[in-house]
């Protein structure tokens, strides 16, 4: 996969997205539509996608869970809307990061510089053995997450967020530090880290309500136990 592909109605938008992604030394290409955008990647798939939400006919919530089906896109919301609401859905739906408009471009790309990093973490480390956490093991070198033996299936971001909770386990890491470490971001909003942490809670724990593995520490952040 390579490329950036921008999935926005409005012409001005997307054409100065393009042309200031080209200026950054990206390979970028942009649809009106969800539904033109989800047709693109399916038969040319990018690394990764940028995606407004409000796009005529198929939203961009619907869009961004249709792309979502295929875990190795990374996918960014370039949005006018700033609502914690909306904020939450879309990530929720599976949106890796979220930019509200106007949008800076050097703070575009650093995003999604920070994107393809973590992206190479995944296989990058093969001297790093499984790391078995009861019933749950990640094995960081293969990309791998499994629960009493069966496939778990993460995105790029809950990987990568895994990884950093289970390389210390029981210790406390703070939402801007897993912002920092994960994601990249020296500031960023934390509810990046709440709700990945939630969609994760929905694949490896049998009682979100009471989470075996990944835990809450009130006040402090989250930590990962045995």
């Amino acid at each position: 996969m390579t490329g950036v592909l921008v999935i926005e109605d409005d012409d001005r938008i997307r054409l100065s997205l393009l042309l200031a992604l080209e200026d950054e030394g990206y390979q970028a290409r942009g649809v009106a539509t969800a539904e033109e955008g989800l047709l693109e990647q399916r038969s040319r798939p990018a690394e990764t996608v940028l995606v407004d939400l409000m796009l005529p006919g198929v939203d961009g919530f619907e869009c961004i869970r249709q792309l979502r089906r295929n875990d190795g896109v990374a996918i960014v919301v370039v949005s006018a809307r700033d609502d914690t609401h909306d904020i939450v859905a879309a990530l929720e739906a599976g949106a890796d990061d979220y930019l509200v408009k106007p949008v800076a471009i050097k703070e575009l790309s650093a995003r999604l510089r920070a994107l393809r990093r973590r992206g190479r973490v995944v296989g990058a480390q093969p001297t790093v053995p499984s790391l078995v956490f009861g019933e749950l093991e990640i094995v960081p070198d293969g990309g791998e997450v499994r629960l009493r033996g069966e496939p778990v299936s993460v995105t790029r971001t809950e990987f990568r967020l895994l990884c950093e909770l289970a390389q210390h386990p029981g210790r406390i890491l703070s939402r801007q530090q897993l912002l920092q470490r994960v994601w990249d971001h020296t500031v960023g909003d934390e509810r990046l880290v709440d709700v990945h942490v939630g969609r994760l809670r929905q694949k490896i724990e049998q009682d979100t309500t009471r989470p075996r593995y990944l835990l809450t520490v009130r006040g402090l952040g989250y930590k990962l136990q045995r």
